[in-house]
């Protein structure tokens, strides 16, 4: 018979175990989540769930009797200054116990506890279900069958005008570089002259400088 036997004693001496569920509510307030055994975690949430409560009523009392049981300055901080406004709108049930399987080693039920107002995956729109429509293979009629008309027959319009807008943009393209294209060749056109006739000026430079020498030497 379990008579007068409501807390688990964890096989552990009462300082022993008061350090450790401590402990173990510190690493929850400063990590918003624990991985832990099952029998723990039900003595922390025990524990831990007053703590929070205390904490609504931001005093220095209250702040006094929190850092008596956890023994954490930064762990009070984050209570009363995040977790305590966080949870303003919930009358308990701060955590949640989540079983995950037995450990490898001794087969010890696995879990983890988080604070309920911090997990975002469940706060999320992750867990709304959708709006499902029906789907019917059926023919549409009515009013139905109009509109499903209606969209086809716009669908139908807009695909040759941009059909069109494709084909006026290539020809604008194609217009484009050919435009460059002559432009490059009159360019080059207009080059080849200009050397031609510095190459005959030279030419009758060297020619008559080459006639004026032969001209001295006769004399």
């Amino acid at each position: 018979m379990r008579h007068n036997k409501k807390n688990n004693h964890l096989s552990r001496t009462s300082a022993h175990r008061g350090a450790m569920l401590s402990n173990m509510a510190t690493s929850l307030i400063m990590h918003k989540r624990i991985f832990t055994t099952v029998p723990k975690a039900k003595e922390l949430r025990k524990f831990v769930e007053p703590i929070i409560t205390k904490s609504k009523d931001d005093t220095t009392a209250s702040r006094r009797v929190v850092f008596s049981m956890l023994q954490n300055k930064f762990a009070v901080a984050e209570l009363f200054q995040n977790v305590s406004q966080k949870v303003a709108d919930r009358p308990g049930g701060y955590t949640r116990i989540i079983k995950t399987g037995y450990r490898l080693g001794d087969n010890a039920a696995m879990c983890f506890i988080e604070l309920v107002d911090y997990n975002e995956n469940m706060l999320g729109d992750g867990g709304a279900k959708k709006a499902k429509t029906r789907r019917s293979r059926r023919k549409a009629t009515g009013a139905g069958a109009a509109t499903v008309a209606a969209a086809a027959t716009d669908s139908k319009a807009k695909e040759p005008k941009a059909k069109k807008e494709e084909v006026k943009k290539a020809e604008e393209v194609k217009a484009e570089e050919t435009v460059e294209v002559q432009d490059t060749k009159e360019v080059k056109t207009s080059e080849t002259p200009v050397a031609e006739e510095t190459v005959s000026q030279d030419e009758t430079q060297i020619a008559e400088e080459a006639s004026a020498e032969g001209e001295g030497l006769k004399d």
